[in-house]
């Protein structure tokens, strides 16, 4: 009688107790996602959003349908391999008086001057000539006669590719391409394109910076991993100073260093070493050398961790087989290390490619990287449209080298696996 009774209550206690589990569980969750949630959605403003909204600015492209959108709908369905019927000339006509008595024809007219240069004259001059719409039948007629550009295929089909409501004539223009009078994308004018040399000056950049930061800080790692923790701490202090110190302050202390009168060249002519000062500052190799100040701890300290976690026992192990010093670092030593060099490498040269303020001071106008012509079209001329799409191919060039960095990481995971 008691076993069934104990059976009996067992029974009736199962079901309840699974759900004050599940309660349980659940209350746990959802504490969980309450702790996490302030995180998530101060990354998402902060982060996601921005990049967001700037991928859709470089497509994006709604000026022109807003100031000329009977002129975009009655291009809508134009060929473009002949001047467009007199039907277009009496929308563009109808919306450059009514733009110009709501003042947004330069809306109109900064948009279209991106693509053909001498637009904004061109519909400036028309907006300011053209008193009221023209008579039926006479558009054409009248807009030609007040500038003859409008008797040009090229100035419709400018009309017609800023339409929007997307483009890809931003993103086009990032890489040296364009679109020709037939709709073709063709590398764009020699005066133009400019954007294919300032990413490679970019990349060349960044891929010195990170080999000199590698360079200069595998012996600084190899050191702080070797000695006792005492005066590994103290020297770290020293590797982490410059995060105290203000990036703008670090690289004012290279101008004053390395300008002509500076330090630098001073105590060279002071040793007899040159009769001249050197040119240090405002060209690539001031550049490097700021930057490579400013990144090296960031290459230290990947470094650092990853040789702190290599037991000496495996050198002591290579000696005692008889492999000679160097013969052990190469292959015993170093291989180990090669997490650590690749996720410094990443870090710094991820850092150097959107590095703006210290190439923009100790930099030349030959030496001025992407970043320097995203602030300048951000802050200066306005053209979003253009910072975007440049930032955009940054972005992408970024996410790429992330993902190779993963492919390989996983590789040598795969085949350090395989050889233990």
């Amino acid at each position: 009688m008691t076993a069934v009774s104990l059976t009996g209550v067992d029974a009736e206690t199962k079901v309840p107790l699974k759900r004050r589990l599940k309660r349980a569980e659940r209350a746990r969750q959802i504490k969980a996602l309450a702790l996490v949630l302030p995180l998530l959605l101060f990354l998402l403003f902060t982060f996601a959003g921005p990049i967001a909204g700037m991928l859709w600015r470089a497509v994006d492209d709604r000026e022109v349908r807003q100031v000329l959108p009977q002129t975009v709908t009655a291009l809508a369905n134009w060929d473009g391999k002949d001047l467009p019927d007199e039907k277009a000339y009496a929308a563009l006509a109808s919306d450059i008086v009514a733009a110009r008595a709501s003042g947004t024809v330069a809306i109109a007219a900064k948009r279209l001057n991106y693509a053909l240069n001498g637009f904004r004259t061109i519909l400036t001059s028309t907006a300011r000539n053209l008193k009221a719409v023209p008579e039926q039948g006479t558009a054409k007629e009248a807009l030609i006669k007040i500038n003859p550009a409008w008797r040009e295929r090229n100035t419709w089909t400018t009309i017609r590719d800023a339409g929007g409501p997307v483009t890809s004539f931003y993103l086009l223009s990032a890489l040296d391409l364009t679109r020709n009078v037939d709709g073709a994308i063709v590398a764009a004018s020699p005066d133009q394109a400019i954007y294919r040399e300032i990413f490679a000056r970019t990349f060349l950049i960044s891929i010195s910076v990170t080999a000199l930061c590698l360079i200069l800080g595998f012996p600084v790692a190899y050191l702080l991993a070797a000695l006792p923790s005492g005066r590994s701490n103290l020297l770290m202090i020293f590797v982490l100073l410059p995060f105290w110190t203000s990036l703008l302050v670090r690289t004012c202390a290279w101008i004053v260093l390395l300008q002509s009168q500076g330090v630098v060249n001073d105590s060279l002519h002071w040793l007899g070493i040159i009769d001249a000062p050197l040119r240090l500052i405002y060209n690539r190799f001031g550049v490097c050398v700021a930057m490579t100040h400013v990144l090296l701890p960031f290459m230290i300290l990947p470094l650092y961790s990853s040789m702190k976690a290599i037991s000496p026992a495996y050198m002591r192990a290579a000696a005692s087989l008889g492999a000679p010093p160097l013969t052990a670092f190469l292959r015993i030593y170093l291989p180990q290390t090669l997490p650590g060099i690749g996720a410094g490498s990443l870090l710094v040269f991820i850092l150097a490619l959107g590095y703006y303020i210290t190439p923009a001071l100790v930099g030349g106008a030959a030496d001025q990287m992407i970043s320097y012509f995203i602030a300048l079209y951000t802050t200066e001329t306005a053209n979003w449209g253009l910072a975007s799409a440049l930032g955009a191919v940054l972005l992408l060039a970024t996410v790429l080298l992330a993902l190779v960095y993963g492919k390989l990481v996983q590789g040598q995971q795969v085949t350090g696996g395989m050889k233990n």
